[in-house]
């Protein structure tokens, strides 16, 4: 997927550049990055995630679009759960982990509400999209 990972460059530079703000169509989305290693390859793997914040913790929808599988960098967050997430101006590690049952149900229709789209992307797929809680550790 060039095209994926050009574009994911492109929002990270602008992120960089502009205290965690972008541009074009990601430009109303909340986004932060996360750095994380990868499961099979190790490597370091840096990606801009949309978000939503539970008081202190960090939400993020592992949805891959309503794909039939989750995304590989939910494999790279379940094999290495400690990552670097840059939001706004700030940068600290976090651990995540995989919210289950009525907490799952809670965080994933609190960040449909506020972006709606991952409704549309619940109802492409028959699997049960995984919910991401990042709390800080550092």
């Amino acid at each position: 997927m060039p095209d994926m990972k050009e574009f994911n460059q492109r929002v990270i530079t602008d992120f960089r550049a502009n205290g965690g703000k972008v541009g074009g169509p990601m430009e109303n989305i909340p986004l932060l990055l996360v750095t994380m290693t990868g499961a099979k390859s190790g490597r370091t793997i840096t990606l801009p995630l949309a978000y939503s914040t539970d008081g202190d913790r960090i939400v993020v929808i592992a949805s891959y679009a309503g794909a039939p599988h989750n995304p590989s960098w939910y494999h790279n967050l379940v094999a290495h759960p400690v990552v670097t997430v840059e939001l706004g101006g700030q940068k600290y590690q976090a651990r995540a982990t995989v919210a289950d049952g009525a907490e799952r149900d809670r965080l994933f229709k609190q960040q449909a509400d506020l972006l709606p789209i991952f409704n549309e992307y619940q109802k492409k797929t028959i699997r049960r999209i995984p919910v991401f809680v990042f709390e800080r550790i550092g």
